[in-house]
């Protein structure tokens, strides 16, 4: 297996160009987008639909008004949706279906959307994720990080590096390398979480508790599978059937 990790939004665009097609992704955007979505489908949501911009949200609301909006904007609820981008508040919405929106998490979902199967990561479905890559053995291997505006997210690349650690067998780009190496600097994913930037920003806001609930690795066995533009929840055996 070849695994290449795509640190920052610049290398995801040209990817979502060019490069996808017969690849296995996997998307982390830990604070918070994929740390809620897996959340969600862990305690019940039916599913999500990650979209771009805050227009295509309302627009497929008018289509599909039974869903609830979700996501944020400079990590803030966006005015008039039900739903902001903290785990916690997708704890008591089991059945509903939810369109979200964010800065850079729903983006990069969205640009993979060329390739063979795409997988939702965090840091509290590690063990999971690994699993379900173990069961689907591509070939390629790419791991996206979402990142933070237009710039690379500490925990994203942590989070890829204790990922691509896992399979020291494969062949590994010197992205991959690099991730791992950033892995490797922090003893746990809780200090990499505090120190990063987005982590910094949230425990500013008054936001500890989500920072700690998604530094929990393992938390969760559940991993998110999006299949024409629809993350839902699967078991590893099922993944992308």
């Amino acid at each position: 297996m070849k695994i290449d990790v795509l640190l920052q939004p610049c290398a995801i665009a040209a990817f979502a160009q060019s490069e996808s097609a017969g690849a296995l992704c996997v998307v982390f955007d830990v604070l918070r987008a994929t740390s809620s979505m897996l959340a969600g489908l862990a305690w019940g949501v039916s599913e999500f639909y990650p979209v771009a911009t805050i227009e295509a949200a309302l627009q497929l609301r008018a289509q599909r008004p039974s869903a609830l909006l979700g996501g944020e904007r400079g990590g803030e609820r966006i005015e008039g949706f039900d739903l902001g981008n903290s785990p916690f508040e997708y704890q008591d919405q089991k059945g509903k279906s939810i369109i979200t929106t964010t800065t850079n998490g729903t983006v990069a979902l969205q640009a993979c959307a060329g390739a063979s199967q795409v997988l939702v990561g965090a840091v509290v479905n590690l063990a999971a994720l690994a699993g379900a890559v173990e069961a689907l053995r591509p070939e390629r291997l790419v791991v996206v990080c979402a990142g933070t505006g237009n710039g690379l997210a500490l925990e994203d690349v942590w989070a890829a590096g204790a990922l691509v650690k896992h399979f020291a067998g494969a062949s590994w780009s010197d992205a991959a390398r690099t991730a791992v190496a950033v892995y490797g600097a922090w003893s746990d994913a809780g200090a990499a979480l505090r120190e990063s930037e987005n982590g910094r920003a949230l425990l500013r806001n008054g936001r500890e508790a989500d920072v700690e609930w998604c530094a929990m690795r393992d938390r969760l066995e559940t991993v998110g599978c999006m299949e024409a533009g629809v993350v839902r929840k699967w078991h590893v055996a099922r993944l992308c059937a």
